[in-house]
Parts: structure tokens; C-alpha cells; sequence
């Protein structure tokens, strides 16, 4: 028994200063620094008691090991969340013009705007307070710095170019395809053109909006007749996120929206090329709820945030969606309750939310299906304060840590047990602090210092 005692806690010793050196290379200092002492101070009792004659050392060696033994069949025992599996199917069509992005787009005085606020009054007030603010990246925001809200406004205006290219005419020739091999070559075309996950779902009713808030079809019905959605994640750098309230948040939100939007009009024009018809959908220029549809396509869960949240990047991703009519096998959705049991317990986003526009309690049924309901309208008008999108979060949500092995096997213990959950959240909260602050901007970004 002094033997495996004496394994116990070298293993302990191995786990802990394998995690220190993990979270120094993360930029993870006070994670690092607790797990350097843990692997000294956990190992201890196992190595002193396997290697020092005292009374009765024995047995002591023996309890810690049954002990240690009977932690882990505890924390690992896997249990079953069945219950938390209500059917969340949205019931109808949602609007864009209801969307805080097509809002802010309405110019007092015109027509458009008249019109929208004489059908929603109720929404006039609460928007003319997002209008009272500077507004997001302008001059005169909280966090303001004329280098980083330019290059994040590059980004974005980038992105309204591919408006010209996001649908098109199919080849008149069409070529016949093999759904299984025609899905797996656009999941693998996208992982090279720098997509983290694709999924394929068929086209469900509820994905689309039902009418178009943005761009020259305003106020048109949405109807598309394609039969798939392929939808993609792409990851936002966790170092730039690190920053979230400052600046350098909104430049990684810019980045990742052009590169997903590049992403996606590549594909599209590959689909077309083979006769079928395709649309992209990305920033700006979107026919279906993207989330709802990567959802569907097995990406990932929608949490509390009210974002989707993928298995090993959390909500640290941007999403883009390709609607088409090219026959593809589709994926099936494996509902994962634990994100959802998870995000039940955690509530470290709302905690850390500056306009306090996520909710602390459980889910509630909104138009009869259970969700976290985001007060859109104090989120954006803090958007509008700071000038930046925020993204304290993403920060701070345990699901963003890195794609690593290390955070994977935390991620595989959550999925297994909703004890392991609890102790995940626990240890994220002693290893990374309740509401970690927004690491310093590095002078680069700074344009006080040009």
C-alpha cells in the first residue's frame, strides 16, 4: 500500500506541474502559480507517508489512497441530465428589424424610422438611450483609441464587400455529386480555409428569419428554398479576448467576421461552380439565425450568454452559414445537457457582465421554449458607452479556455457528471478568479504612443 500511496502522489505531482507549466505558456500567471504550489502541497501526505516510518504509516497510507481512490469514483461516476432535455424547438420565425443591429441602423427623421417605432413604440424609448451614447467604435466611447477602433472598422467595411458575392447564378452544367463525399470535401475545404468545426443540417423553417432587417432588401420577406444549411465556427485568438472590455476585443470580433465571411463566399462559389445554388451568410448579410443552425448542425449548445457554445472553444467563436440545395448528408445533433447544466451552475458571465444584461436565474419559456433571455437593449447600449463590443463574457466563461489536452480532459469530466461539473467550476474559479480582470493592452496597440 505505501507503494501505490507513493504513486498517488507522484501522479498528483505530475498532474499539478504539468498544469503550471501549461498556464504559464497561456499567460495564465495565477493559475500557474497555484498549481506550482499544489503540486508540492497536494503530493506531501502520499510521498511522506509512503517513504517515512512513523506509527501506524501504514494505515495512514492506506486511507489516503482509499480516499483518493473514492474521490475520483465520485467525481467521474457518471450521472445522467435526461431532465434537462426540454424541447427547445423555437416556435416561429424571428424578425431582423428587430435585431439591435438592424435598430441601429434606423436614422431619426426618415421614413424607415417613423415607421418601425409606429409599429414597436414600446421600443422607441429604450433605443433612444443606445442613441444617447457615442455609439460603437466612435470617437469619444469609454475606450476609445483611434489605432484599434480603426483597424477594427477596416475589418468590418472588408466585410461589406462580400454583399456583391455572398449569393450568385449556379453553373448552367451541373455535376452530380455523392451527398456523403459532397459533405465530407467542403468539411475538410473548410478546416484548410481556417474554419475549427463545420456541421450540415437540413433547413429548418425556424432558422430563417422571416423578414430581412439589413441591407437593400429591407422589409422584404425572407424565402429561401434550399434544402441544407452548412454551418462553421471560427476561433477568436484568446490572447486579444484577454483584453475584453478594451479595444483589441472589437478587432478580433472585425478579424474573425472577415475571415468567416471569406470562408463562406469560398464555398458558396465552389457549390455554384458546380451547378447548385448557394448563399453565404455572414456579418451583415444574413437570411437564417446562424446560432440556431450550427446548433442544429451539431456545433454546439446555446448557454447563457445566449451564444453558441462549442465543445472546445466555448463561446469563443464567430459563426457563418451556407444555405444550398447540393444534396449533403447531414449531421445528427447529439444533444449535450451537460453545457447546459454547466452554464445552470456557473452564472460567472452574468456576474461579470458591466450593463448586467444576462440573467442569474434559470432558463424560462420565451414564445414557449426554455432559454436565457440577454437583455439586447442595456448589452448594446453599453456597447455604445464602451465602443467596444465588450466581450467580458467570453472572457471569463470556462468553456473559452484553449482547445488544449489539459482543458479537453476538464471539458470530457464536465460531460461525464454534473459532480465534476460543480468541482470544474470550483477549480476555475480558485485557479483563474471569480471575475478575472482584463489583461493590460500591450503598448503596440496603443495610439496615445505613436
Amino acid at each position: 500500500m505505501p507503494a501505490f500511496s507513493f504513486a498517488i502522489g507522484t501522479l498528483i505531482f505530475a498532474l499539478m506541474l504539468w498544469m503550471s507549466l501549461v498556464s504559464y505558456r497561456e499567460n495564465e500567471r495565477r493559475a500557474g502559480l497555484r498549481a506550482l504550489v499544489l503540486s508540492v502541497a497536494l503530493p506531501a501526505p502520499f510521498i511522506v507517508s509512503a517513504l517515512v516510518h512513523f506509527p501506524h504509516h501504514g494505515i495512514v497510507s492506506a486511507v489516503l489512497s482509499a480516499l483518493a481512490a473514492l474521490f475520483v469514483i465520485i467525481l467521474f461516476f457518471p450521472v445522467s441530465t435526461s431532465l434537462l432535455l426540454e424541447d427547445n424547438t423555437p416556435r416561429r420565425r424571428f424578425d431582423e428589424r428587430d435585431v439591435m443591429f438592424s435598430r441601429r441602423l434606423l436614422v431619426p427623421g426618415t421614413e424607415r424610422f417613423r415607421e418601425y417605432y409606429a409599429s414597436r413604440p414600446e421600443k422607441e424609448a429604450l433605443d433612444n438611450r443606445f442613441r444617447e451614447k457615442p455609439g460603437l467604435l466612435e470617437k469619444g466611447a469609454k475606450y476609445y483609441d483611434p489605432l484599434q477602433f480603426s483597424a477594427a472598422d477596416a475589418g468590418f467595411t472588408a466585410v461589406e464587400k462580400f454583399a456583391s458575392i455572398v449569393d450568385g447564378c449556379p453553373a448552367p452544367n451541373r455535376v452530380e455529386v455523392q451527398p456523403d463525399r459532397a459533405a465530407r470535401f467542403i468539411k475538410n475545404w473548410a478546416r484548410i480555409l481556417g474554419a475549427h468545426s463545420t456541421g450540415i443540417t437540413e433547413l429548418r423553417d425556424y432558422h430563417l428569419y422571416s423578414t430581412v432587417g439589413r441591407g437593400t432588401d429591407y422589409g422584404k420577406e425572407v424565402a429561401l428554398d434550399h434544402r441544407f444549411a452548412i454551418a462553421f465556427t471560427v476561433e477568436m485568438d484568446k490572447s486579444m479576448m484577454d483584453h475584453a472590455p478594451y479595444g483589441p476585443t472589437v478587432m478580433e470580433t472585425a478579424r474573425q467576421y472577415l475571415n468567416a465571411g471569406a470562408i463562406a463566399v469560398q464555398v458558396a462559389q465552389f457549390i455554384r461552380n458546380l451547378g447548385y445554388s448557394a448563399r453565404a451568410h455572414i456579418d451583415g448579410n444574413y437570411r437564417v439565425i446562424c446560432p440556431l443552425v450550427a446548433r442544429d448542425a451539431g456545433l454546439g449548445e446555446i448557454g447563457r450568454l445566449g451564444l453558441l457554445m462549442t465543445p472546445r472553444l466555448g463561446p469563443r467563436v464567430r459563426i457563418a452559414v451556407i444555405t444550398t440545395d447540393i444534396p449533403l448528408s447531414p449531421d445528427t445533433r447529439h444533444v449535450d445537457a451537460s453545457v447546459i447544466d454547466f452554464c445552470r451552475r456557473c452564472k460567472k458571465c452574468a456576474e461579470v457582465c458591466p450593463s448586467r444584461a444576462l440573467p442569474f436565474d434559470d432558463r424560462r419559456p420565451v414564445d414557449g421554449v426554455p432559454r436565457w433571455k440577454l437583455n439586447s437593449n442595456a448589452c448594446f447600449a453599453y456597447w455604445c458607452a464602451a465602443g467596444t463590443d465588450c466581450g467580458r463574457c467570453v472572457r471569463v466563461c470556462p468553456y473559452s479556455h484553449p482547445d488544449s489536452r489539459l482543458h479537453n480532459l476538464v471539458r470530457a469530466g464536465n460531460r461525464i457528471s454534473p459532480l465534476f461539473r460543480e468541482f470544474a467550476l470550483k477549480m476555475d474559479d480558485f485557479f483563474y478568479g471569480r471575475k478575472p480582470p482584463p489583461l493590460p493592452v500591450e503598448e503596440w496597440m496603443m495610439g496615445e504612443r505613436c
